[in-house]
This record gives C-alpha cells, sequence and structure tokens, in this order.
C-alpha cells in the first residue's frame, strides 16, 4: 500500500508495526496517527514532551507521538533520531 503524506517535517524512514499493534489497532486510525506523526501533530504527549520533539526536529533527535485509536488503545509511533525508521507500537511493546 502506498500513502502520500503532504506536508512532511521529516523523513519517516522504513515504517514498520509490531505484530500486536498491528492485530490490535485500526489501520485507518494507524495511518491517520501516521500523517499526524509526519504533520508535527504529537497527539496526546506529556507537558514539555511536544517542545522536546520541536527541539528534536532541529538537532536530529528521537521524535515520539502518542495516541489513540477508535476503540480507546493507546499507541505510540517513533522515528529514530537519524530518520532511518519509524515504528507503530503498543506501549506494553516498548
Amino acid at each position: 500500500m502506498r500513502i502520500t503524506l503532504s506536508k512532511m517535517r521529516f523523513s519517516l524512514g522504513r515504517i514498520v508495526i509490531t505484530r500486536n499493534a498491528l492485530e490490535v489497532l485500526s489501520s485507518d486510525d494507524v495511518w491517520e496517527s501516521l500523517k499526524r506523526h509526519a504533520n508535527g501533530d504529537w497527539g496526546d504527549v506529556c507537558e514539555g514532551d511536544d517542545e522536546l520533539n520541536d527541539d528534536a526536529l532541529i538537532s536530529e533527535g528521537r521524535l515520539l507521538s502518542v495516541y489513540s485509536d477508535r476503540s480507546g488503545n493507546r499507541f505510540w509511533i517513533i522515528t529514530e533520531w537519524d530518520r532511518s525508521a519509524t515504528t507503530i507500537l503498543l506501549p506494553e511493546d516498548y
């Protein structure tokens, strides 16, 4: 499947998802959240983490976003500091 991510603020690299997240999460919610992540919408990160992410865009740090799917399952999207990979996972997969 090919998706178009308009207005991407950074490269996602290789996109991977854990088996657990793949089985639990709605694919539509994952793709929508991935677009938000790529556009700099960090979702429900803790206070201050949004600023850390904004700084990481400049300093090439790791990026973390937190979202929930339509069933209330919380999940993370993490892009590595070198932008080589982006991983979608449930917190218990970490």
